[in-house]
């Protein structure tokens, strides 16, 4: 395998870089020979996926996150994924002037998910408090308060309120929100003095919304026209990291045991003030209470964008049927918060000065102590970790391939070139 690669690389590196200089001959050459080297990779890890990620973790015995995880693999298993300096490289260009590599990691992300022992060891691992979160936790004890870069993780009595605050992009999700939202729900899962997690996205300054609170914009679609939204920390690790934490609960004792005595998990209660768009949607479907304000509406736009909404297509299903679920999904409907539909997804409808006092009584009602108790059981009769680990094996694959599908770039790129033709035309007009 190695020695294959080896030479699919010389391949690549003696065709013009990346970009606007490949001629379309080249691009379908370099297309040819990712392809060759991917069907060797597949090949390889169909048979030794669980072996490279029992050497990579001395035997199951020592926790990976997923980061570290593909790059020891690049140091240890030459060729099998990309290496530090090729994603280097990569982070350098845009979206559709890169060579794709990402795929190649998540060649390997799906293979291990899809053993069931190295999968579950990878789940688990990743459902570990994040080093960053252990560092500020006795700061957030004692003040109840942690600003990050994009968050505010603030007590209030029983209950910790995590408030987007990536507010000129509409609390738009990018690589930095996802890393703050994985610290941010760690935070509140330690804190044994807090029994409700509570999220809410936080005033904007967006012009179209200035002054307003808004839930989620999804996925931040200019970075992913520049390439700046990554596979493993963004796309995949996600969907292992904060999401799962709120669902399944944080791993607080890594060793072998009963699961109950060895996480923490809480209620959360969602609070969707304008819209929940993609990502902020599919926040909605961990959740155990959702309030929305009565003009504030739901989507998943898949079908537009190009890309798998999450784990959307796995748990929407069960709240709302397989009939809207594909309307969703697929049609890209949108759910106002007045459509009977929409009490499938929220459990009240409000004005938008009584969702204070919404949040409030959500709270009061859900920090009962036999609630997390039933939460957890719900989650192992809903959605069972064998469950979403096989869907994930299927979704990492599919979304690294979605995010560099010609579509997909040809929508972002021309989306990107409106917002600069609105800029350009408004600097004029100043």
């Amino acid at each position: 395998m190695a020695e294959y690669v080896a030479g699919a690389e010389r391949e690549l590196a003696a065709l013009p870089p990346p970009g606007p200089d490949r001629t379309p001959d080249d691009r379908d050459r370099a297309a040819a020979v990712h392809t060759s080297a991917r069907q060797v990779r597949r090949a390889f890890l169909a048979r030794h996926a669980g072996t490279v990620y029992g050497l990579l973790t001395d035997g199951l015995s020592r926790p990976v996150r997923l980061p570290d995880l593909v790059y020891e693999a690049a140091d240890r298993i030459p060729g099998l994924v990309p290496t530090r300096a090729q994603m280097a490289a990569e982070r350098r260009l845009i979206q559709a002037e890169k060579e794709g590599r990402e795929i190649d990691q998540a060649l390997f992300c799906g293979a291990v998910l899809r053993s069931p022992t190295a999968g579950r060891h990878l789940v688990e691992t990743m459902l570990g408090p994040t080093p960053r979160a252990l560092a500020l936790l006795d700061g957030f004890r004692a003040e109840g308060r942690t600003e990050l870069d994009t968050v505010l993780v603030e007590r209030r009595g029983v209950a910790a309120h995590v408030e987007f605050r990536n507010t000129h992009r509409l609390n738009a999700e990018d690589d930095r929100l996802i890393a703050d939202l994985d610290t941010a729900v760690d935070l509140v899962l330690l804190d044994d003095t807090v029994r409700v997690g509570v999220l809410r996205g936080g005033v904007v300054d967006h012009p179209a919304y200035r002054g307003r609170r808004v839930f989620s914009a999804g996925v931040n679609l200019t970075d992913l026209r520049d390439g700046r939204i990554s596979f493993v920390e963004f796309l995949l690790g996600r969907e292992l990291g904060y999401v799962n934490k709120m669902l399944r609960g944080l791993l607080t004792d890594p060793r072998p045991g009963a699961w109950s005595e060895r996480s923490v998990t809480k209620p959360w209660i969602g609070a969707v003030d304008t819209f929940a768009i993609g990502g902020g949607m599919q926040l909605l479907l961990v959740l155990d209470h959702v309030v929305a304000e009565e003009h504030s509406y739901v989507s998943l736009p898949a079908a537009e964008e190009g890309i798998v909404p999450g784990l959307g297509n796995l748990r929407l299903t069960r709240l709302t049927g397989a009939r809207l679920a594909r309307q969703v999904v697929l049609g890209g409907r949108r759910i106002a918060a007045t459509d009977p539909d929409a009490q499938l997804l929220c459990d009240e409808i409000v004005p938008a000065d009584g969702m204070d006092d919404a949040v409030e009584r959500a709270v009061a009602a859900l920090s009962a102590p036999a609630v997390a108790a039933n939460r957890r059981m719900l989650t192992v009769a809903e959605e069972p970790l064998d469950l979403f680990r096989d869907y994930l094996a299927e979704f990492a694959v599919a979304q690294a391939e979605r995010a560099y599908a010609p579509d997909v770039l040809d929508k972002v790129e021309r989306r990107w070139q409106e917002r600069e033709r609105r800029r350009a035309e408004g600097r004029s007009r100043r």
